[in-house]
């Protein structure tokens, strides 16, 4: 039960999932040291040492029932949470209690078992964002041919479709899973490699036996299921791996938080509404408004991240020779908060994308009040065509320009160009075929082909290949 008393990280109680908060927790970080020491043991005993059945098996059995009131009790002793733990599980396995943590260091749990809920948080990432890109490939396909507005510096530019703005945004997605796939591949671990990365514990261990403290390294790694350990390191693995996978996340950050600041302004322009349900309130005071909130929220989680991505890169870079412990307080903060909001932005997105209302009036209209001024090139060249004067007619077009324009601006009136330039026979146009020109299709090029291409020759394989880790399940968010 919730203890209203006391503040409670928002993360877990708004915004991510189970899912990944339980990959952060203690159940299973602690979980993860015992894995490790059963098999710290296991591949001494493989190697020789005297290590038993017994010891190991019981070692085993105790995996997963922590006597965390035991290990705090500890704690309190040692101002030492690894030695804690040895201590906590050592009054579980009285029999095996000698041999655990055999010349390892703290580093050996602590740093494999980040690295270990590292890839697991990703691979949660990796999911969600595949289901993202799944619903953003179909929104795009939906709408590849459907004529919009385009803004470039914010100002009505030559027009795209829905689609090709959709691919834009997909894109970006793309390029994320892309990196997300490289910083999982190259993940590896701290192995085992003692208290300033020589392994010499082990070496004495062995009697000197440089292969046997080789093998057990790979041993320990290959158990964990990964693929390969740092080949040199301190105490710790170098802290610029924690700073790959933060440069994954606020990637991710940056894509979302793109496509939910677009998303904000086509609300305000009432073109395409995110969600908004039947009881949802807009506005305490104002009870006619639809805000944008799920975009807004995404915004602010978006930039939560980016800022995150600071702790990693200066931790990386302030870890002093071996090892300093000034990165141990941060780390336990920010990259768990940084892959809680990924998790909590990336379901946010799909909300987003799953309810997507488009008001294709609206963008038509939006379209209709722009298109003369964007058609008068076409006008131009076409006029020239059948014998008008390019200079005369250029300085006609942008005189009646600017009258439009003003009468727009400042009557509040419609744009009336087309009119203007309709009833000056030396353009030798009439109203009716001035109008054919103004057809939107005409004015968005290959946006709709360089959508249906993209998505088919990028997009699809991509999904296609990873469609038994796409996140495919209906996001409801309650609050």
């Amino acid at each position: 039960m919730s203890d209203h008393s006391i503040y409670e990280n928002t993360l877990i109680t708004r915004y991510a999932s189970r899912e990944m908060a339980h990959i952060f927790s203690d159940e299973q970080k602690f979980t993860t040291w015992r894995k490790l020491w059963v098999a710290l043991a296991e591949a001494e005993q493989g190697l020789g040492l005297p290590i038993s059945d017994e010891q190991i098996n019981e070692l085993k059995a105790n995996i997963e029932n922590i006597n965390y009131e035991a290990a705090a009790e500890f704690e309190k002793k040692t101002r030492h949470d690894v030695m804690a733990h040895i201590l906590a599980y050592g009054q579980q396995c009285p029999k095996a209690k000698g041999i655990i943590h055999l010349g390892a260091t703290s580093c050996y749990v602590g740093d494999n078992t980040d690295v270990i809920l590292m890839r697991d948080a990703l691979m949660l990432i990796r999911s969600k964002l595949l289901g993202c890109m799944r619903l953003l490939s179909d929104f795009a396909i939906k709408y590849a041919s459907l004529p919009t507005l385009a803004f470039t510096h914010l100002q009505p530019a030559q027009p795209t479709t829905v689609g090709k703005r959709a691919a834009l945004w997909l894109q970006d997605l793309l390029m994320d899973f892309r990196d997300l796939e490289y910083a999982l591949d190259s993940l590896q671990l701290l192995g085992v490699k003692g208290t300033t990365g020589t392994q010499a514990s082990f070496m004495a261990l062995f009697d000197g036996d440089e292969e046997k403290v080789k093998e057990l390294d790979q041993i320990i790694v290959r158990k964990m299921g990964f693929p390969s350990a740092f080949p040199v390191t301190g105490q710790t693995y170098p802290r610029k791996l924690d700073n790959k996978v933060m440069t994954v996340l606020s990637s991710v950050a940056q894509s979302a938080y793109k496509f939910a600041n677009d998303q904000r302004l086509l609300q305000h322009m009432k073109e395409i509404e995110e969600p908004f349900e039947s009881g949802q309130v807009g506005s305490s005071a104002m009870a006619y408004k639809r805000n944008p909130m799920r975009s807004e929220r995404m915004c602010g989680l978006a930039r939560f991240i980016l800022s995150l991505a600071d702790n990693t890169a200066y931790t990386a870079s302030m870890q002093g020779f071996e090892r300093t412990l000034d990165d141990s307080a941060n780390r336990r903060l920010s990259i768990p908060q940084a892959f809680l909001a990924a998790d909590g932005l990336l379901l946010l997105y799909m909300n987003v994308l799953d309810g997507l209302a488009v008001y294709e009036r609206i963008i038509a209209q939006h379209l209709e009040e722009e298109l003369p001024f964007m058609a008068t090139e076409e006008i131009l060249m076409e006029a020239v065509k059948r014998g008008g004067d390019r200079q005369a007619l250029h300085e006609k077009l942008r005189v009646y320009s600017m009258q439009a324009g003003n009468r727009v601006k400042l009557e509040g009136l419609s744009n009336n160009l087309i009119e203007l330039i309709a009833r000056d026979d030396s353009f030798g146009f009439s109203e009716c075929e001035l109008k054919k020109l103004l057809q939107a299709e005409r004015f968005t090029g290959r946006a709709a082909s360089q959508t249906r291409e993209f998505i088919a020759s990028s997009v699809i394989p991509v999904l296609e290949k990873n469609k038994d880790l796409t996140f495919c399940q209906k996001i409801e968010i309650d609050v």
